[in-house]
């Protein structure tokens, strides 16, 4: 790969902030966006402009068959069998909201008989290393129908607990909801596994893959998970686009998330029927730039050698790794033989706020907190991490400004 040719691709990463040349190491919360996807929404809002499915002018036709071309584009990004089965979101967050509300409907309805007396309570398994937005709403749904949340460990290094894993499926959950990359940690979990012994035990698979689509090949049909959920901003595509794939079988029997616009089919004042998949979960006018943006972006990553972009982000991190372990005091949080895209640590007598302030003052961004993961950081014992993560752009050079910046704000801070 030609480093340097992907990066006069992201016009944002030739810049300074505060007299320092941009060093962007926040990847995970949200990628950088190349000229190719920028000018393509700019071109839709300039030429293609139009709500979509509505209209037999020119224009219309024009959007509806852009946005679901690139509807068909993800299908095959992640070899979804049909492209039905993909449904637009804004987002991750979004598709699992969507899910919670939709899928756990479904559940609850059919083993109590739409709601008869003999309710069977509703059980979601989470791993331990779930973004909030894995946890929340399917805590907040076990919560109203009485049921229970079950979560499956991890060791001190994040690798998750498979034995523990399987011990909490035997208590039968209707619904596994797991990470495929923790956005915390970086560890890869066994998700094909997972997925395996999730359906022995007859219970239904959610994906969130956040953090894997810009980095791991997805094949939904390898995995045969029953839902797989992305956010198009973490993979150089656009803000308020993602996506949810599910299972024909599933999305058919499963109620609407939202109402109004192109998810009906007839309505009057006695009835409403819903329209056929995947329109049923898109109510209301879509967000049709960012979808031919998210398409672009899918463009521009299979333009890239994905094997060569996975061993160089996989030199980024043991670069990383092994440049930040000579500094007294530092603690790596994650330390998964596999892992992806990210190195979050913590240094001793040193709040993580502190440290990324001022490694801010010196040009590098890199993401402080808990990270949407707040029971992580309850399991290791700490108030949050610094988090640097990666992407194609990011440069050896840049982890050497990086773990300058980080020594010499510790030594400022002791």
């Amino acid at each position: 790969m030609n480093i340097n040719e992907i990066r006069s691709q992201f016009p944002v990463l030739d810049q300074q902030v505060y007299g320092k040349p941009l060093v962007y190491l926040d990847n995970a919360a949200t990628t950088q966006k190349p000229l190719c996807v920028i000018d393509r929404e700019r071109d839709y809002y300039l030429h293609e402009n139009c709500n979509i499915h509505r209209g037999v002018h020119y224009l219309s036709q024009q959007a509806t068959e852009a946005y679901e071309h690139a509807r068909q584009t993800v299908a095959r990004f992640v070899n979804a069998p049909e492209a039905h089965e993909i449904v637009f979101t804004r987002g991750t967050t979004e598709s699992l909201n969507l899910l919670a509300t939709s899928l756990g409907r479904m559940i609850v309805e059919s083993e109590t008989g739409k709601g008869g007396p003999h309710c069977v309570p509703l059980t979601v398994l989470v791993t331990a290393m779930e973004h909030h937005s894995n946890l929340v709403p399917w805590q907040q749904l076990v919560q109203q129908q009485g049921g229970k949340l079950l979560v499956a460990p991890m060791d001190d290094d994040g690798v998750l607990d498979l034995q523990a894993y399987e011990e909490r499926l035997k208590q039968g959950p209707q619904i596994v909801a797991m990470a495929h990359v923790s956005n915390t940690l970086g560890t890869v979990n066994p998700i094909k596994e997972m997925i395996r012994l999730a359906h022995q035990y007859g219970a239904l698979t959610v994906v969130d893959g956040a953090q894997s689509m810009a980095h791991l090949p997805i094949d939904v049909q390898d995995l045969d998970c029953d839902f797989f959920v992305f956010s198009g901003h973490k993979m150089y595509a656009p803000m308020g686009i993602g996506g949810l794939y599910g299972k024909t079988k599933w999305l058919e029997q499963m109620p609407p998330y939202q109402f109004g616009g192109e998810m009906v089919d007839t309505v009057s004042f006695e009835r409403t029927t819903f329209n056929k998949l995947p329109f049923k979960f898109e109510a209301g006018t879509p967000n049709v730039g960012a979808a031919l943006g998210l398409e672009t972006a899918i463009g521009f990553i299979e333009g890239l050698d994905r094997s060569a972009v996975a061993a160089h982000e996989a030199l980024l991190v043991n670069a990383t790794l092994e440049r930040l372990a000579a500094i007294e005091g530092m603690r790596f949080i994650g330390q998964a033989p596999e892992r992806s895209g990210l190195v979050s640590f913590v240094i001793d007598g040193i709040h993580p706020y502190d440290l990324g302030t001022i490694i801010d003052k010196m040009g590098v961004a890199v993401r402080t907190g808990h990270h949407c993961a707040e029971p992580v950081m309850t399991r290791f014992g700490i108030p949050g991490t610094v988090r640097a993560s990666f992407a194609v752009y990011n440069t050896l050079e840049e982890i050497d400004v990086f773990v300058k910046a980080v020594s010499r704000a510790a030594m400022m801070l002791r």
